[in-house]
């Protein structure tokens, strides 16, 4: 039921850019640690995110929460026995992994920067150290069925580039869905102070969104940290048909006196406050600051994600399109 990992490393591409089973080398393993959290080594700096077990955790975490906010499913497209499925950014695997008994048939690939999955997964299972910004990926035009992403909000310098290359490597009438949230916070009944564009504001979390935006505009490359609410654009603009869009509202903390809504708040606040350090760090340091102001300004941050008076919000987009048939025309 259950075999070993299969990876790909920098020096274990074959002609084709594929092969099987394969030893990590130290060039993918060697992670860097820095202000107490570990990185990514494979084409390292360019996620700015932790990679270690803390992160793994709260990622996993972090799935089961987005499973209450799209009522339990791990996927929307209109899908039938593919034979072919991706999953771009895979972090722990987990999403891979459930869907391997929805769809015992398919080959099911998740790649990521980092080989931090499991050992032992389903047999139709694989995963694959793989850079999605990379022009040549590791598979011919036409291979997927179904390609998913999610969660890769200030991953990639721009994220409608990977729209493209998946959809050059979707089969015609195969999907693409994207999972994402929109950090930019609401509030529908005013209980949110109002942001001030001349200096800090009274709501920690609102100047802790500004902040990861500007520190996104200053790296080398520029990445894209607000992409949720373009996805849809993008889609239309390389090629996809049929995009549709689904938007949840998830609480920052369980304010909501909806019983749903504030279930899903309850794991929002645990979310934000385990990711907080790690979302934190190298953004700020990028625009200057030294770690005892970080954690001086996250003591603020953190009041503000546990303040019940305040019922801010974000927005969770569920994003999908279909690789059109030659001659057939979006219904």
């Amino acid at each position: 039921m259950f075999r070993p990992v299969r990876t790909v490393g920098e020096n274990c591409l074959e002609s084709n850019r594929q092969c099987d089973t394969q030893s990590l080398t130290a060039s993918v393993t060697d992670y860097p640690t820095e202000n107490g959290r570990r990185y990514h080594k494979y084409h390292e700096g360019s996620y700015i995110y932790p990679n270690d077990e803390q992160e793994l955790d709260r990622l996993d975490m972090q799935h089961h929460m987005i499973k209450l906010v799209n009522d339990g499913r791990l996927f929307f497209a209109p899908i039938h026995c593919p034979k072919r499925i991706l999953d771009i950014g895979t972090g722990s695997g987990i999403w891979p992994i459930e869907m391997a008994s929805i769809f015992p048939e398919a080959e099911i690939i998740g790649t990521d920067l980092s080989p931090v999955q499991p050992n032992e997964v389903p047999k139709n299972v694989h995963f694959l150290v793989d850079d999605a910004t990379e022009e040549d990926w590791l598979w011919d035009a036409n291979h997927f069925d179904f390609i998913h992403t999610a969660h890769m909000i200030g991953s990639f310098p721009s994220f409608k580039d990977v729209l493209r290359k998946a959809f050059n490597h979707l089969k015609p009438g195969g999907y693409m869905e994207c999972h994402e949230f929109d950090p930019k916070l609401k509030c529908d009944d005013g209980t949110m102070p109002p942001e001030n564009p001349d200096g800090f504001c009274e709501y920690a979390l609102l100047d802790w969104v500004d902040l990861n935006v500007r520190s996104s505009q200053v790296t080398d490359p520029p990445r894209q940290f607000r992409i949720a609410h373009r996805i849809a654009r993008w889609m239309r603009e390389v090629g996809f048909v049929d995009v549709q869009e689904r938007i949840s509202k998830v609480p920052t903390n369980p304010w909501s006196e909806d019983p749903h809504l504030r279930t899903i708040g309850t794991w929002s606040e645990t979310n934000w406050l385990e990711a907080l350090s790690g979302w934190s760090y190298k953004p700020l340091l990028a625009l200057g600051w030294s770690k005892p102001e970080i954690e001086v300004f996250l003591v603020d941050v953190r009041k503000s994600i546990q303040n019940r008076d305040v019922h801010s919000y974000m927005d969770f987009y569920v994003v999908t399109g279909r690789k059109p048939c030659p001659g057939a025309q979006a219904s």
